[in-house]
């Protein structure tokens, strides 16, 4: 009975090691699709991993083998000893199963607070700028509103809306207003929002856990990066960063004092220096290793199993 402990294992090592591997390769930057892929793969392992534990401890511990195991031969089953597990197999399930609710709960409670906040964005929108007579409610993806300072941003949902503020129609010049509009769809079209959601939601339910930590942190930096990419393929790297510098020069994000906005510099001047891409051999190697990771916990689960039947 020392699969769910090896698995368990597995999943602590690569919780561990994989950040620290992450960090320090030099093509994150380079490849930030790639990096968010990576970092999807890793944190699925982490999880497959407590979740295989939790089901072979939960087999061994109570009248569940029976679903687990119900059509698996003798021999199979006798490989994995689940009659030899020692009280603390019932511990394991149970402390993994109240893990696994404990995310879920996460996750539902940062999506219900995401819908709040974009239904409370689009009452405030809706009173800023009115419909016209005659007009319908998602008649048009852009929307322009009378303000002072430099603005915009996307408005997820069955009806998504680009904002932007007069004063950033101002600063925009020639297609920086398209580059805007290719990064925000860009957002859109990946889905970016669910992975935010997500890293989020572990991140707070688990905040012991340095591994959720870094996924939160690298998603909402990666998934920039990506976007910034989307824009610049389209109308060029030059008219992306103008448009990043416009939006943001009021923010004091470009002085020598520390703002919420500190990664904007960094993203100017990657667009303004753009690293050499990874060849696309190199690019589809580490897209299959890393699809390969959550793969492991799966294997190390079947191991016994496969003995059994060779």
């Amino acid at each position: 009975m020392m699969v769910p402990v090896a698995l368990l294992l597995l999943g602590a090592v690569t919780a561990v090691v994989a950040p620290r591997l992450l960090a320090r390769a030099d093509w994150r930057d380079r490849e930030p699709v790639v990096a968010l892929w990576v970092w999807q793969c890793v944190v699925a392992a982490v999880l497959l991993c407590c979740a295989l534990s939790m089901t072979l401890s939960a087999a061994a511990a109570w009248a569940v083998r029976g679903h687990v195991f119900g059509t698996a031969p003798r021999a199979v089953v006798d490989a994995y000893a689940l009659g030899t597990a020692g009280p603390w197999a019932a511990t394991v399930a149970v402390t993994l199963a109240c893990g696994g609710l404990w995310s879920l709960a996460m996750l539902v409670r940062e999506v219900v607070r995401a819908r709040a906040r974009r239904h409370l964005r689009r009452a405030e929108l809706l009173v800023r700028a009115p419909l016209l007579p005659g007009e319908e409610p998602a008649s048009d993806r852009l929307v322009v509103l009378e303000g002072e300072r430099p603005d915009a941003w996307w408005l997820p949902g069955t009806a998504p809306r680009l904002v932007v503020t007069t004063a950033a129609l101002r600063r925009l010049k020639g297609r920086q207003l398209d580059a805007l509009l290719a990064h925000e769809q860009g957002h859109d079209r990946a889905r970016h929002d669910w992975l935010l959601h997500c890293s989020v939601a572990l991140a707070g339910g688990f905040p012991q856990v340095p591994v959720f930590a870094a996924f939160r942190d690298e998603m909402h930096r990666l998934v920039e990066l990506a976007a910034d990419d989307t824009a610049s393929r389209r109308f060029g790297r030059l008219t992306t960063a103008l448009a990043l510098v416009e939006l943001n020069e009021d923010r004091g994000v470009f002085g020598p004092s520390p703002t919420p906005h500190a990664h904007v510099p960094q993203r100017v001047h990657r667009l303004l220096t753009p690293p050499d891409r990874l060849p696309a051999l190199h690019r589809l190697r580490l897209t299959a290793v890393a699809a390969l990771v959550p793969a492991i916990p799966v294997l190390v689960a079947l191991v016994p199993g496969l003995r059994a039947l060779g």
